[in-house]
């Protein structure tokens, strides 16, 4: 077996050191270009609440559309007319409550 010299082994290292330095530049630069948390997380949680409301609102709407025409047509005998009717008035209403809060949520935000 055959031992490589000591000026190889310094070249080596001095190599690895090299691409060890550049290697912590270029991390350092994507760390910098990484964007910054702009919330802290009461904002966040804030954020999430409000997007759960809209949901919900929107979910309920449709729900009760549903609900009190599938009645309506039980009650009265009807075909499924006023189910349809009711569900798209339940969509409608939920659309229109989802936007109102959320245009609700923009002017707390702009305050």
């Amino acid at each position: 077996m055959s031992q490589s010299s000591g000026g190889g082994d310094e070249r080596d290292l001095r190599s690895i050191k090299d691409r060890l330095s550049t290697l912590d530049r270029k991390l350092d630069n994507a760390q910098d270009r990484q964007p910054k948390e702009a919330q802290d997380p009461s904002a966040r949680g804030e954020a999430m609440g409000f997007a759960m409301r809209i949901a919900t609102e929107l979910v309920a709407g449709v729900f009760v559309g549903a609900l009190l025409g599938w009645a309506l047509d039980k009650w009265l005998g009807t075909a499924p007319i006023l189910l349809i009717v009711c569900l798209l008035l339940g969509i409608a209403g939920g659309l229109l409550n989802s936007v109102r809060a959320a245009s609700k949520m923009q002017k707390t935000n702009r305050t």
